[in-house]
């Protein structure tokens, strides 16, 4: 899923609209998993000036950079943060790190050859799964708008649950953000 998606569906989810501190954690945790890819294509391609099909064909699939999304897309350590807040009812870390753990659930069965090692410490397999949710040549043009739609869904939720409007605008830029990524992955639905 896109990262705009990721965050509205962290705070949909568990941020709770009378305690401010979880609605950042939530929001946080949904973006947390895709955060090393923004800072590390960021200085690539910002500081360093290096071309997006380096970036991208050659530097994200590089080993070095595969280890870094192995440790922050693993459920195996995102699953016992979650079940550490928990038990010892810490409600900001639960609400980051289930947010952190529904971005990688809802990321596993959406990447066709671009797929995390989810399972790392254990294991480098990588699922590759039969949809993608930006390569049109699997099913990406069924998945991103109802991606789009779910996320629209989930923001106006949120937004009536909050009803502070810094958080709805912010929502509101989520959701622009997310139709802004559907719009130029898919010209062809606008």
């Amino acid at each position: 899923m896109n990262t705009p998606a990721h965050v509205i569906f962290g705070l949909a989810c568990f941020g709770k609209p009378d305690h401010r501190a979880t609605l950042w954690a939530a929001a946080l945790g949904g973006l947390a998993p895709d955060l090393s890819l923004y800072v590390m294509a960021g200085v690539a391609l910002g500081v360093l000036e290096i071309p997006p099909s380096v970036v991208f064909g050659q530097l994200y699939f590089s080993d070095a950079w595969q280890t870094v999304f192995a440790i922050d897309n693993s459920f195996l350590l995102w699953g016992p943060l979650l079940a550490l807040a928990l038990w010892k009812g810490m409600s900001v870390l639960t609400a980051f790190a289930a947010a952190a753990l529904l971005h990688v659930a809802l990321d596993f069965p959406l990447h066709h050859d671009d797929g995390r090692p989810h399972f790392w410490p254990l294991s480098w397999w990588v699922f590759e799964s039969p949809v993608s949710y930006w390569d049109t040549r699997h099913y990406a043009g069924i998945i991103g708008p109802l991606e789009l739609v779910a996320s629209s869904i989930l923001a106006a939720l949120a937004a009536w649950r909050i009803r502070t409007l810094g958080w709805v605008l912010l929502l509101a830029a989520l959701v622009a953000a997310e139709a802004w990524i559907v719009r130029v992955w898919f010209q062809w639905l606008f």
